[in-house]
C-alpha cells in the first residue's frame, strides 16, 4: 500500500472517529428518544405478531404509522442490547457511520480520494443529519439504503448489467418499506443516470428499467398487500391510514398529505374503518385538517429563531427575505415555514441541512457546463444527472410540501455533500489552466455558502463567537490563492485552498456539536440546534404519574388491559413503564376510530377492560362521539385522578412531549379516569 494510500485510510478513518464520537456523545439526555417508536418496540418483542405488524402498543390494537422494515431492524437491535437509549439507537447510528463511509466510496471512485473525504467530512458533521442519527425515526436506514441504492445503479450504468439494475431496484423497494413514499424521491436521478449514461441501446434500456419497475413495485408493496389481504379482526388496525387500510395509508398519510397537508390523501386522514382491529364495523370520522392555529406542543412545534439580534446588515436581510417569502420564520404547518422558492436558505429550515447548499448548486451548475455534452452521458454530466436530479428533486419537494417535519432535511444531506466533494475538487483542477477564472467560481461559491451560512447563526444566536475564525481562513486562504495564482506554487495553493474550503465546514461543524451537546427538548421530532439550551438531564424519561400507575396495578390483575386511552400520546410511556397492553382508542393521534362503542362495551364485558383514561365533555370525532356517550352512561368516574391538559397529553397532566387535546383546538383536554365496572 502505498504512502498516499495509507495516508487517505488516516483521514477517513478520523473522519468516521468525528462521525461516531457526534453521535455516541450525550445519549444518556435522550432516554427513550421517540415514546412512540420505543413503545411499538416494546410491544413488537412481545409476540411474532405484534413484530409483524408493527403493532403501537402489547395488545395490538393500532398499528405503527410507518411500514415494518426499520422498527424490525431496531426490535432485532434492542431484542440483544435492551429497550433503552443505546439498543434503540444503535442501528441508527451505525447506519449514519456507514452512510458516511459510504459516501466517501461513491465519490472518491470517480472524482478521487480528495472529493470523497470532503463529501464524507460534510456528512459527518451536517446538523440535522447528526440529530436523525441520534434518534430512532428509521430515516438514517433509509438513507444509507438509498446510498446502497445510488451505488447499484451506477454499477448498472457502467456495466449496462441488468442484475445490478434490479438490485437498485430492489433496494430502493426495501427504503420504502422504512419510510414508504419518501424512499422513492431519489428515482427520477437513478432512472435517468442508467437511461441517459449506460452504453446501450434505447430499447433494451427500456425494457430493462420496466422490470427494474415491476421488481420495485411488487417489493414495496409486499408487506402492504399482505397485511390488507389478513382479516381485519386477526391484526391490528392500519393506524392513521382512514380506512384501515396500508394502501390507503401509503397514498394518503405518508403519500398526498405530505404535498398537499393533512386531509389531502384519498382517504381523508383519521378516518375510521369500514372493519375494525376488533372485527366490528367502525364509523368515519371527519378526516379533516385541525383548526387555524392550533398547535400541539411536540407533535407541531413553532421552532422559530430565540434570537433577538438583528445581526446588522444581515439580520435585516433575513428579516427582509422572510417576510417576503415565508411571512415570518416558523408560519407553517409545523414550524418549517410557508412553502416558497427560498424556504430552505432562510431560518426555520435553514439550519438544518442548507448551511453548503449554496455550494452543492453552484457544483451542479458547474459540472453541467465543464465539459461538452456526449452521449451516452460522460461521468461528470452522470454525476450531475445522479447527484445533482436528487437533490433538486428533494429541493423542490420540500419547497413546496404541506406536511413534513424538520427531520425529513436529512434526506437531502447524501447528494448535497456529494455535490461538494465533486465541485471543490473541480475547481481546484481548472486552477491549472484557468486559473483566474477558478478563483472567481470559488470566491463565487464560498461567499454565497458563507452569506448563508452568517444569516442562519446570527437568527439563532446573538454571538457567534467562532466568526473570527472564519475570516481568518478566509483571508489568508484568499492572499495565498490570489499569489499562487500569479507565482504558481503549488503548495502554497493546496494551503490557501484548504483553508477556503474549512471556512466553509468551521460552522456546520460547530452547530453539530451544539446539536449533540444540546438535544432538542422534544425528541419525537429531531432536529438542529436551534439557540435553545439543553433541557433538563431527564428529558427523555418516562413521564407518568406514579400514584395513577399504582392504583391500576393493584385494580387490574388479571385484567387484559392496564387501560384505555385517547392516543398513543398518553399511552406510550404507560406501555414502556410495565410493559402492559394499553388500549389506544383513537391511534397516533387520538383521531383513528381503532374502536367502536360496542367493541369497547364487549372487552369490558369479558373482564379484558376496566378503566378508561378519556376526555368525554368533547364528544370526540367520528365513533369517539359513541365511546364518550357510552363511557359516560356506563362507567363512574374514578375520584383524584381528574387531570386538565393545556399543554399536556400526559395523563399526570405534566408537559409530554406529545399532545393531544391542543391539537385539535379544544383547549387542552379534561381527562378523567372511568371505572367501567361500577355503574355509574
Amino acid at each position: 500500500m502505498s504512502r498516499e494510500s495509507v495516508l487517505q485510510l488516516m483521514a477517513l478513518a478520523a473522519i468516521v472517529a468525528l462521525a461516531a464520537a457526534l453521535r455516541f456523545a450525550n445519549l444518556s439526555a435522550l432516554g427513550y428518544i421517540n415514546h412512540y417508536y420505543s413503545a411499538a418496540i416494546e410491544s413488537m418483542l412481545q409476540s411474532w405478531h405484534n413484530f409483524f405488524f408493527v403493532a403501537a402498543e402489547p395488545g395490538g390494537s393500532v398499528s405503527v404509522d410507518k411500514p415494518p422494515l426499520g422498527l424490525w431492524i431496531q426490535a432485532i437491535s434492542a431484542l440483544i442490547f435492551g429497550v433503552n437509549t443505546f439498543g434503540l439507537l444503535l442501528p441508527e447510528i451505525l447506519a449514519g457511520i456507514l452512510s458516511v463511509i459510504l459516501v466517501y466510496h461513491l465519490v472518491e471512485r470517480s472524482f478521487g480520494a480528495v472529493a470523497g473525504l470532503l463529501a464524507a467530512l460534510a456528512l459527518a458533521i451536517t446538523p440535522v443529519v447528526v440529530a436523525t442519527d441520534r434518534n430512532n425515526t428509521m430515516d438514517s436506514t433509509l438513507i444509507l439504503t438509498l446510498l446502497l441504492a445510488a451505488w447499484a445503479f451506477i454499477k448498472a450504468t457502467e456495466t449496462s448489467k441488468l442484475r445490478y439494475l434490479l438490485l437498485g431496484a430492489a433496494l430502493v423497494g426495501v427504503g420504502f418499506n422504512m419510510k414508504m413514499l419518501e424512499a422513492f424521491l431519489p428515482l427520477p436521478a437513478f432512472y435517468g443516470l442508467y437511461f441517459l449514461g449506460a452504453a446501450d441501446r434505447i430499447w433494451p434500456k427500456l425494457g430493462k428499467l420496466a422490470l427494474a419497475t415491476l421488481l420495485l413495485l411488487a417489493i414495496s408493496l409486499s408487506w402492504a398487500l399482505i397485511v390488507d389481504s389478513t382479516p381485519a379482526n386477526q391484526r391490528p388496525y392500519v393506524g392513521s391510514s382512514g380506512d384501515n387500510s396500508v394502501l390507503s395509508l401509503i397514498t394518503g398519510y405518508n403519500g398526498l398529505d405530505r404535498l398537499l397537508g393533512m386531509g389531502g390523501g384519498p382517504g381523508g386522514f383519521g378516518g375510521g374503518a369500514p372493519n375494525g382491529r376488533f372485527g366490528q364495523p367502525g364509523l368515519r370520522g371527519n378526516g379533516g385538517f385541525p383548526p387555524a392555529g392550533a398547535n400541539g406542543q411536540g407533535l407541531f412545534r413553532n421552532r422559530s429563531p430565540r434570537s433577538t439580534n438583528s445581526g446588522g446588515l444581515l439580520g435585516s436581510l433575513t428579516g427582509t427575505i422572510s417576510r417576503a417569502f415565508n411571512n415570518g420564520f416558523g408560519g407553517g404547518f409545523g414550524g418549517v415555514g410557508q412553502s416558497g422558492p427560498l424556504r430552505l436558505f432562510i431560518p426555520p429550515l435553514s439550519n438544518e441541512v442548507s448551511w453548503l447548499l449554496p455550494f452543492a448548486l453552484f457544483s451542479a451548475l458547474l459540472l453541467s457546463f465543464r465539459e461538452r455534452l456526449h452521449w451516452p452521458l460522460a461521468p461528470k454530466h452522470q454525476a450531475v444527472v445522479l447527484w445533482g436530479v436528487w437533490l433538486l428533486t428533494d429541493v423542490i419537494f420540500f419547497s413546496i410540501a404541506n406536511f413534513f417535519h424538520e427531520y425529513y432535511m436529512s434526506m437531502l444531506a447524501g447528494p448535497l455533500v456529494a455535490l461538494v466533494g465533486i465541485g471543490a475538487i473541480e475547481i481546484w483542477r481548472m486552477r491549472e489552466k484557468l486559473p483566474w477564472l477558478a478563483l472567481g467560481l470559488l470566491a463565487a461559491a464560498v461567499g454565497s455558502t458563507l452569506l448563508l451560512q452568517n444569516i442562519t447563526a446570527t437568527a439563532y444566536l446573538k454571538t457567534i463567537w467562532w466568526q473570527p475564525i472564519v475570516l481568518a481562513l478566509v483571508a489568508i486562504g484568499a492572499v495565498l490563492l490570489v499569489v499562487t495564482a500569479i507565482f504558481k506554487w503549488r503548495l502554497l495553493a493546496i494551503t490557501g485552498f484548504t483553508c477556503v474550503m474549512a471556512a466553509t465546514l468551521v460552522t456546520p461543524g460547530i452547530w453539530s456539536v451544539l446539536t449533540t451537546l444540546n438535544p432538542s427538548d422534544n425528541q419525537s421530532l429531531p432536529a438542529a440546534y436551534d439557540g435553545r439550551p439543553s433541557g433538563p438531564p431527564n428529558q427523555g424519561g418516562l413521564q407518568v404519574n406514579q400514584t395513577l400507575l399504582d392504583y391500576l396495578d393493584e385494580n387490574t390483575q388479571g385484567v387484559t388491559y392496564l387501560m384505555a386511552v385517547p392516543s398513543s400520546m398518553q399511552g406510550s410511556d404507560y406501555v414502556l413503564a410495565t410493559g402492559r397492553p394499553v388500549l389506544y382508542l383513537g391511534g397516533f393521534m387520538g383521531i383513528d376510530n381503532v374502536i367502536a362503542s360496542n367493541q369497547l362495551a364487549q372487552l369490558v364485558s369479558n373482564g379484558e377492560l376496566r378503566y378508561i383514561y378519556w376526555d368525554a365533555r368533547g364528544g370526540g370525532f367520528g365513533a369517539q362521539s359513541d365511546i364518550s356517550s357510552w363511557v359516560t352512561s356506563n362507567c363512574s368516574v374514578v375520584n383524584n385522578f381528574d387531570t386538565s391538559t393545556q399543554n399536556s397529553g400526559a395523563p399526570d397532566g405534566t408537559s409530554n412531549r406529545l399532545t393531544n387535546g391542543s391539537f385539535f383546538g379544544r383547549g387542552g383536554m379534561q381527562i378523567s379516569l372511568y371505572d367501567c365496572w361500577v355503574q355509574p
